[in-house]
């Protein structure tokens, strides 16, 4: 089901509005929510960490990740386990290791360290579910919402597609958790390959055409 996502009805958003819907929904969570990242490149330009690691100052990126999000994220992660809500997210990884990845990964590691629970697959696990292109970048509250995350050609953040089918839902959530399953503890990944790494030499890719261009 993960690859007809694109061609599930759902309804659009803007950046706000996405924002907006996310965040009422977010609060009536009460169980699992779940998420699958497959692309290897974002922009994050209101990110102090990723202005930071994107002008090549890398000591300062992991520095602000670490004086800025923290105390913010082990609050979100605390309000979490209040309402009895776990974060799963599965993250695909290809090799070599974009620059972009490589900082995330770091600032994922806060997230695990505060909570959430992460898994790692190379792309050869989610290939079965891309024979029509690479899956979308998926989010899912519970069973009551999933939205799939869109970005402009830049891969910035510019809004959402919200999609209710619960039958759908209900499938895709199924294939999250058996990719999750099937994938590596994100602190043995990153200790093993990430840890270790020099500074990454940044270079910006040619801007991404939109999905099904």
């Amino acid at each position: 089901m993960l690859d007809l996502v694109r061609e599930t009805p759902g309804e659009v958003f803007t950046l706000d509005e996405y924002l907006a819907d996310f965040s009422r929904h977010e609060s009536r969570i009460s169980d699992r929510c779940n998420k699958l990242e497959r692309r290897q490149y974002f922009e994050e330009p209101y990110d102090p960490s990723w202005q930071a690691f994107i002008a090549g100052n890398w000591e300062e990126a992991l520095r602000l990740d670490e004086q800025l999000a923290r105390a913010d994220t082990a609050a979100l992660y605390e309000n979490y386990a209040r309402q009895g809500v776990e974060w799963r997210r599965v993250r695909v990884v290809e090799f070599p290791i974009t620059p972009y990845v490589q900082w995330e990964l770091h600032g994922l590691k806060l997230r695990v360290q505060c909570g959430e629970h992460i898994s790692i697959i190379p792309a050869k696990v989610v290939a079965p579910y891309e024979s029509k292109g690479p899956v979308p970048e998926v989010i899912m509250l519970g069973s009551l919402v999933m939205y799939e995350v869109l970005y402009d050609e830049n891969s910035v953040l510019c809004g959402g597609r919200k999609i209710i089918d619960s039958d759908v839902i209900k499938e895709c959530r199924e294939e999250i958790e058996l990719l999750y399953a099937s994938g590596e503890d994100f602190m043995s990944f990153f200790n093993r390959e990430i840890a270790h790494l020099p500074a990454p030499q940044v270079v910006k890719p040619s801007p991404t055409p939109p999905a099904g261009s």
